[in-house]
């Protein structure tokens, strides 16, 4: 694949849940997109929105009900575990285990991921490192802070060194510094060329790191395309100004 390849593309995804025997509600509806390498794709959109479904179905823990997306050539719905292996996921619920030490947590996580035991030791140094946690490796999970654990659980998805990196809402419920800790993580994962895919309402961080934007609302994409060409063809000065029209022009 050249530099430029696509490495996440969704077609028609869609998703629907059961209220109960006659009624359904829509939370994705044919979604389009596509990412390519070295690229920060933002889905922007309220809360309710559907992007954690969306990245839900990318990510292979929900099954969507009609079309698909396709992660490093591999469709979600025929190669699951395939498309596991080459994706890191970091969600908004933690998710750890408070009884652990960081080490341990990333040992059982490089394990399940598939890693070489011999490699493990050095990929967790190497992880350790890029993240600036070296001084809290020992500590219980239950003894960390805040900021400590988002780095945790942003460790524990980049353990397999993935091409692709799904983050929902990376810096929500963060201060200030950690939360420009966790951006600038980001930006430095793409400089390793790794595809990224991120759910945000908060419109300064996608302005930050987002080389294209999809804003969706009630399930729907309303706005899709680079950041610049997205301002540009609606004649707005910022996003978070482009939101608003955009959510203006699907009420109307």
């Amino acid at each position: 694949m050249n530099s430029k390849s696509i490495k996440v593309r969704t077609v028609d995804l869609t998703k629907k849940f059961k209220l109960n025997r006659k009624e359904t509600i829509t939370a994705v509806e044919k979604m389009n997109l596509e990412a390519t390498s070295g690229e920060v794709l933002g889905i922007l959109g309220p809360n309710g929105a559907g992007k954690t479904t969306a990245l839900r179905m990318i990510s292979t823990i929900l099954q969507p009900t009609s079309g698909t997306a396709v992660v490093e050539g591999q469709d979600v719905r025929e190669n699951p575990l395939k498309v596991r292996q080459s994706i890191g996921y970091l969600a908004t619920e933690m998710g750890l285990y408070g009884r652990l030490t960081p080490r341990e947590t990333l040992t059982f996580f490089a394990r399940i991921n598939g890693l070489e035991e011999g490699l493990i030791k050095s990929r967790i140094e190497e992880v350790f490192r890029i993240l600036d946690m070296e001084e809290f490796q020992g500590r219980k999970v239950n003894n960390l802070s805040t900021g400590m654990k988002q780095k945790l659980s942003l460790a524990r998805s980049i353990i397999h060194d993935p091409s692709i990196l799904i983050f929902d809402e990376p810096t929500q419920g963060l201060d200030l510094m950690t939360s420009k800790t966790v951006t600038d993580y980001i930006q430095d994962f793409t400089r390793e060329n790794k595809t990224i895919i991120l759910s945000t309402h908060i419109m300064h961080v996608a302005e930050k790191l987002c080389d294209k934007v999809a804003i969706l609302f009630d399930g729907e994409v309303k706005a899709f395309g680079g950041m610049e060409q997205l301002l540009k063809r609606h004649d707005e000065e910022s996003l978070e100004s482009l939101f608003f029209k955009v959510a203006e022009d699907g009420n109307n």
